[in-house]
């Protein structure tokens, strides 16, 4: 399976839909994490729907969505650039049992986070966690966002994240009266293993009536490099006090980078990499 998004449009109907499916993707972005398949699968669900939504930036920029909840998985997140390069995690509490969405992610919100290249701000918006499905839950923040009707099927396993989506546009109403309703019923039939054929096999066995026009594969990649210059600017800006004083306690400084799953480990020489004292100084 490739990475990829295609995107879609039902010509006579004024509806619009993409389909994405992440396989390498995926998997490198659970590698080593020991997740398990509760949180894998609803983390899986959520790098889906974010690479739906992050496919829609028309600027460069970034998109993260965050769900935060009191339940045993306790925040899943995921961002994903105009580029689609994507990453994300999961945190749990331990062991997750499996469980309704509602009771593994608890009383919680979603959070948007978009920051693009023209704006001073990055923009954040927070809704509650509606809805029985991960699906149901962003189109319920997309009814609300947007104020368009959206549908959502996903799923997400071992070896892939797919999804599909579906979207009103303005004109559907006076394109068909009943082309809205017979679109989502037609697409309400998918099964989960559908959702990972190839885009034009799932649409022509879901809608062989309706005239469509598929758009090229746009690729996705997971994205997370190892940045050791980032973390070596954030020691700097705590000063040479405090970071000789945690050489002192520990020997070793040990940052980890949770998103990226990335270990780093600075021992004292690295107090003299970040302070050392310009030559003119000297004695």
């Amino acid at each position: 399976m490739i990475d990829a998004i295609r995107r879609f449009v039902i010509e006579d109907l004024d509806i619009r839909g993409a389909v994405v499916h992440l396989g390498p993707a995926w998997q490198e972005m659970q590698a080593r994490r020991g997740y398990g398949e509760p949180e894998r699968d609803l983390l899986g669900q959520l790098a889906a729907v974010t690479t739906l939504i992050g496919s829609n930036l028309k600027q460069p920029g970034r998109i993260t969505f965050q769900l935060e909840g009191h339940g045993p998985v306790r925040m899943l997140f995921v961002d994903c650039d105009e580029q689609l390069r994507i990453r994300g995690m999961a945190k749990t509490d331990g062991f997750v049992a499996a469980s309704p969405v509602a009771e593994l992610l608890g009383d919680g919100q979603l959070v948007l986070n978009l920051k693009t290249d023209a704006a001073a701000h990055p923009y954040q918006s927070h809704v509650p966690l509606e809805g029985d499905s991960l699906a149901e839950i962003f189109e319920h923040y997309l009814a609300q966002s947007e104020q368009t009707p959206t549908r959502l099927w996903l799923t997400a396993g071992a070896d892939h994240a797919c999804g599909l989506f579906l979207q009103k546009l303005p004109g559907a109403d006076a394109a068909d009266a009943d082309g809205w309703n017979r679109v989502q019923h037609l697409a309400g039939t998918v099964r989960a293993e559908e959702l990972a054929l190839p885009a034009e096999t799932l649409l022509a066995r879901l809608f062989p009536e309706e005239t469509l026009r598929l758009f090229a594969p746009q690729p996705v990649v997971h994205h997370c490099p190892r940045d050791e210059q980032k973390v070596l600017n954030m020691l700097r800006t705590l000063g040479r006090e405090e970071v000789a004083e945690m050489l002192a306690e520990h020997d070793e400084i040990v940052i980890q980078d949770d998103v990226c799953n990335h270990e780093y480990r600075f021992g004292k020489e690295v107090l003299a990499q970040l302070f050392a004292t310009p030559s003119h100084l000297r004695h």
